[in-house]
């Protein structure tokens, strides 16, 4: 839950009495209980916050707990996945166990609150009187004011955006396949890497935390990891956008261009990456120019163990290896330190820009996070081999540490733009990227350098050429404008350790004898490590390996998968594993779609996942075919469109083997983003209402007690507020909200259950009412709107309800009444914090007399 909660303008007496009350009921002392809150109390309140409420306003603000997770655990495992879910596991349910007081007190006071692991911090929006009783709280650390953090500015140079122009084979006309490097690249010898090496970066999953990416830019498509291959994508766990900006949040997209430029450098193919075999993930952690520390912590939680889209089901296993961070801001970046921490224990190795506050000559202008001692930071300089005139100098103002760590190619650097456009532009965001691909390049010729984030800070600090410029202090080989000089990264994978196996073979067609290409091949040893490459146009692949004994497993689309077991590499050993695919004969796969109800489902979009087949939509009796689909297993995809209301996605399994498959589906019943609410028509059963609630006119509410707890998402109230415009609101009474809006929305009201929210007026012909019905323990209690009038010039009345069931914590809404089929109404509900909901409708036909839809919640 998270979030809104209504101004409380309670005395300093009451607030501190009302807190030990509930602290000594929660088991919890706080630190102080007095009128006045201590010397010790406010020093944990960040000055900029108690600005923001001392004259009565709400602010958001985060609640950061003193009990951190033990890392250490995490630090030790051997490999980078196992790094990864160590760390995961350790950190959340310390989160879980140290919050649990904090989040019971803040649900008792009905505030809504948004709950983080890896930083074990909590953010609610309150009062004064709230953030006095938070300081209190002896399990509290320090409370903070929301931050916004800015990407670099942009040093744009009078630069354009230039379109691309696309071959056949899907290059630039410009930087085709054979074009130079850009300047940059060249500049750290990245080029001479593929060249001596034989390494672009493969086996490498760098991620970064930005505006986004054109996931589709012809750069970048054929490396993203949610590219199946076959003409498909599967964004969850490869794209995240906790800001909600993009228009679809399975879909990746930047709004700014600034994260599509940054992974063009990092991986961008012809010629404009640094890696461009590497794979790349991303999480939206900037709506805009702007970072928002909630959408940071997301984004942050994220990386360390990918969700799906709706940010549910972590998988650490999946976290990249690499993430890039070209943002940042004067001062102290509150909970980014905690999380380096966290990525590092993982085995993420993290970049971050030094900033662009620099004016060529002044000194301590780096910018946090980059600026803290446990970040690398990146300054920049240009192709004359100069520092850029806006790169940030050391010493750090956050901690007095040497920065920047490392200098990298940022002024006018050439890289992808949203559009399948290029653009040259400059910052210390433009050179970071230059550092993350150069680490995806070391830990590719490297292997066994992969998670160990010390070692490799230590080989690019060697690598490095030194600049002597130490007019802000430090040495000709350390100062505080180059850090430890140039980046270079030939120097630094020359010096790294050259034990690696290089397994590399081609993959043909076993009748033909043609080469394969795009297929995938996966080595996963005995640690459960998986490395991915796939075939390049000739059928060959290329793939460097620790010692160790793997299985090699080959499959592409219209091919029997294949693999090789027990392959045993030694160090430095050149091995060839070349293999031959059999093609597979093709049939028919067709069915029936099922709506919640056991109907036809006409109009759902239908998907063969790891085939590259079109979708299909199915007809008026709910039927698809896909005419001819090679053999092999898949994952067969049912989604519904508009209308949804109660009908979910359905994914299941679909194996084609010798025969033409026939498979009939049934979607499940559709869930809110955190699967914790489902719905599902039910019988109609009208509770008729006895009890009057005293609303009139428009735009009126009034608070009612409930004779039962009610929960919703998982807070209990004993109240709520019923108004004319057909809402219970568990938050607070909200007037004024004639105009409905679609669920979930971040704008008040929130925590809401809203049977038909529209304009409506209660006149003489109109009342709301209630009724309670069984026995204590099965109890039903009803709200009732009868006959109330829509203010849409009609002059049509609606009578509905909302009814609570004790025994389950269902919500049934009944429609006795609709014209218009709720055409203009939004009917669902909604979290504390209107960051989730479960929407049956939004200005749809969708409603119907004697009808009935039941929201339950999940069991505990």
């Amino acid at each position: 839950m998270h979030l809104p909660r209504p101004p409380r303008r309670r005395s300093a007496t009451w607030a501190a009495a009302a807190f030990t009350a509930t602290a000594l009921a929660a088991g919890v002392m706080p630190a102080v209980a007095a009128d006045t809150p201590s010397a010790a109390v406010t020093a944990k309140i960040d000055p900029s916050l108690s600005s923001a409420v001392a004259k009565g306003g709400d602010a958001t603000f985060f609640v950061v707990l003193k009990d951190q997770a033990d890392l250490s655990g995490a630090k030790k495992q051997r490999t980078h996945a196992k790094k990864a879910a160590a760390a995961f596991k350790e950190l959340r349910s310390h989160a879980d166990d140290s919050q649990a007081s904090l989040r019971s007190f803040l649900d008792k006071e009905k505030v809504g609150h948004k709950d983080y692991w890896i930083a074990n911090t909590i953010q609610v929006t309150g009062d004064q009187d709230l953030v006095d009783e938070l300081a209190r709280r002896s399990d509290v650390a320090s409370i903070v004011k929301q931050r916004t953090f800015k990407l670099d500015d942009i040093e744009t140079s009078g630069a354009k955006v230039t379109k691309s122009r696309t071959t056949a084979a899907g290059s630039d006309a410009s930087t085709g396949a054979d074009a130079a490097p850009q300047w940059g690249v060249a500049d750290i010898k990245a080029d001479q890497v593929w060249d001596q090496y034989q390494d672009r970066g493969e086996g490498i999953v760098v991620a970064s935390v930005d505006t986004g990416v054109q996931y589709d830019h012809p750069d970048l498509v054929a490396n993203y990891r949610g590219n199946n291959g076959d003409g498909t994508f599967t964004n969850d766990y490869n794209f995240y956008d906790p800001s909600g900006v993009c228009a679809t949040s399975t879909t990746p997209c930047d709004n700014a261009g600034h994260g599509t430029h940054t992974m063009g450098t990092m991986v961008g193919k012809n010629g404009i990456g640094v890696a461009p075999n590497a794979k790349w993930i991303a999480a939206k952690g900037c709506e805009s120019d702007n970072c928002t520390d909630g959408n940071l912590l997301a984004a942050g939680q994220w990386i360390l163990a990918p969700t799906d889209h709706n940010g549910q089901n972590p998988r650490p296993d999946l976290a990249p290896n690499i993430v890039n961070n070209s943002w940042g801001e004067k001062g102290n970046s509150t909970f980014y330190q905690d999380i380096i921490a966290a990525w590092n224990s993982a085995g993420i190795f993290e970049a971050f820009a030094a900033g662009n506050e620099g004016n060529g000559s002044t000194c301590s202008t780096t910018t946090s996070p980059g600026s803290g001692a446990s970040t690398y930071g990146v300054g920049s300089y240009d192709s004359a081999g100069k520092i850029s005139n806006f790169s940030g100098f050391g010493p750090s103002l956050l901690d007095g540490s040497a920065k920047p760590d490392i200098t990298a190619p940022g002024s006018n650097v050439k890289s992808t733009w949203p559009g399948s456009a290029y653009n040259t532009i400059s910052g210390t965001s433009m050179a970071t990227p230059h550092v993350a691909g150069a680490v995806a390049l070391l830990w590719s010729a490297a292997p066994s350098l992969v998670g160990n984030i010390d070692e490799t800070r230590k080989l690019l600090d060697e690598g490095a050429r030194d600049v002597d410029d130490t007019h802000c202090g430090g040495t000709a080989a350390m100062n505080n404008v180059w850090g430890e000089g140039k980046l270079d990264i030939l120097a630094s994978v020359d010096k790294a350790p050259h034990t690696a196996a290089i397994a590399s073979g081609k993959v043909t067609d076993k009748a033909t004898g043609a080469a394969l290409n795009n297929v995938t091949v996966q080595t996963t040893d005995a640690a459960g490590t998986v490395r991915t490459v796939t075939t390049g146009t000739d059928g060959t692949y290329r793939l460097p390996l620790a010692a160790g004994t793997y299985t090699f497993a080959f499959s592409d689309y219209g091919y029997a998968a294949g693999t090789a077991t027990g392959v045993t590499l030694t160090a430095g050993q050149a091995f060839t594993q070349d293999f031959a695919l059999t093609a597979v004969a093709s049939h028919k796969v067709s069915g029936t779609v099922l709506d919640v109800t056991g109907k036809p489902l006409p109009g759902t979009k239908v998907e063969l996942i790891g085939t590259p087949l079109d979708a299909v939509t199915t007809d008026a009796k709910g039927q698809y075919t896909f005419a001819k689909v090679a053999e092999g297993s898949y994952r067969l995809a049912a989604r519904p469109t508009a209308p949804v209301l109660c009908n979910g996605n359905y994914t299941g399994a679909a194996t084609v083997t010798s025969a033409d498959l026939t498979k009939d589906v049934q979607v499940p019943n559709r869930t809110d983003n955190a699967g914790s609410t489902s719905c599902a028509p039910v019988a109609y059963s009208w509770i008729k209402g006895s009890g009057k609630v005293a609303l009139t006119g428009d735009e009126d509410a009034r608070t009612i007690s409930l004779p039962f707890p009610v929960k919703v998402y998982g807070v209990s109230y004993t109240s709520t507020s019923v108004t004319t415009n057909g809402l219970l609101n568990f938050l607070q009474p909200r007037l004024g909200d004639y105009a409905n809006v679609a669920l979930p929305s971040a704008g008040q009201p929130n925590g809401v259950v809203a049977p038909f929210w529209d304009d409506l007026v209660l006149d003489g012909k109109s009342s709301v009412q209630t009724a309670t019905t069984g026995s204590k323990g099965s109890r039903s209690f009803a709200v009732v709107w009868n006959k109330a009038q829509l203010l849409d010039g009609s002059g049509a009345r609606v009578t509905f309800e909302a009814v609570f069931s004790e025994a389950t914590g269902a919500v049934t809404f009944q429609y006795q009444a609709v014209p218009g089929q709720g055409s203009g109404a939004t009917v669902g509900i909604e979290n504390q914090a209107g960051t989730d909901a479960l929407q049956y409708s939004f200005n749809q036909n969708a409603l119907t007399d004697l009808s009935a839809i039941r929201f339950t919640p999940k069991a505990a």
